[in-house]
């Protein structure tokens, strides 16, 4: 269930997942109970402070730029993570050596900007990714989202041996939201808190990860900040 909290300015979305069980009436065949149990919330009474709370911290206002973003549903909210299916979208990616810092940025927008083989200017997407492809770290690119009806065959190719245009496929991914500035030890320890609870739920975390940044940080509020922690799953099934 998505739904937008309308009263607050900014307008967030609340979203629950779970189970809904109903209760039918064998001799008149109608409904007469109805109970939900939230993915979110241990305790699911009628009344809930537990729910209450969850409800509360979904309020929190995270400064999110207007622009395109790759597309997602979330199959799966949790107290600690989402799970999300992302549909395929092409980046343009060059090689760092840190998940955070601004190391490469230039390079990739530079492409956007008009550094191609046709001068062409594409739009600003959000967010700007890093990713560690292996579980050392050791392996780091920027990734710049381009916009989703562009076609990887018809796009120009990039000016800089070094930078490249790649297809990412997309599936199920589980994400960690936090606000604050992004440094290398805060990604690298919610990486490991997002760990722990996916293998501590059965799932199926890839080697690696993703810190996606909306912001431009020269000009947002570090406690505003949207920041997003990323690890792709081997697998996920809704029970």
């Amino acid at each position: 269930m998505v739904m937008k909290f309308i009263p607050l300015p900014w307008k967030p979305e609340l979203v629950f997942t779970g189970t809904s069980v109903m209760g039918i009436n064998p001799e008149s065949g109608k409904f007469c109970s109805h109970v939900d149990f939230w993915d979110s919330i241990k305790t699911n009474d009628y009344f809930s402070v537990e729910g209450l709370l969850d409800v509360f911290t979904q309020l929190r206002y995270y400064k999110t730029p207007d622009l395109e973003t790759p597309k997602y549903e979330i199959l799966k909210r949790t107290a600690n993570y989402e799970v999300r299916k992302y549909s395929p979208f092409i980046v343009v990616e060059g090689s760092v050596d840190k998940l955070s810092g601004s190391a490469g940025f230039n390079d990739v927008t530079g492409y956007i900007f008009g550094k191609n083989s046709k001068m062409e200017k594409i739009p600003m997407t959000t967010p700007v990714f890093t990713e560690a492809s292996d579980a050392e770290f050791s392996q780091v690119s920027i990734k710049i989202c381009l916009p989703l009806e562009k076609d990887i065959s018809s796009l120009p190719d990039p000016n800089q041996e070094t930078i490249r245009l790649k297809k990412v496929e997309g599936g199920a991914a589980a994400v960690l939201k936090f606000s604050g500035k992004p440094t290398e030890e805060i990604v690298r320890e919610k990486e490991k808190v997002l760990r722990s609870n996916l293998i501590r739920d059965g799932l199926k975390p890839k080697n690696g990860c993703l810190l996606a940044r909306y912001n431009d940080p020269g000009r947002t509020k570090s406690f505003v900040m949207r920041n997003e922690v990323l690890i792709w799953l081997e697998e996920f099934t809704l029970d």
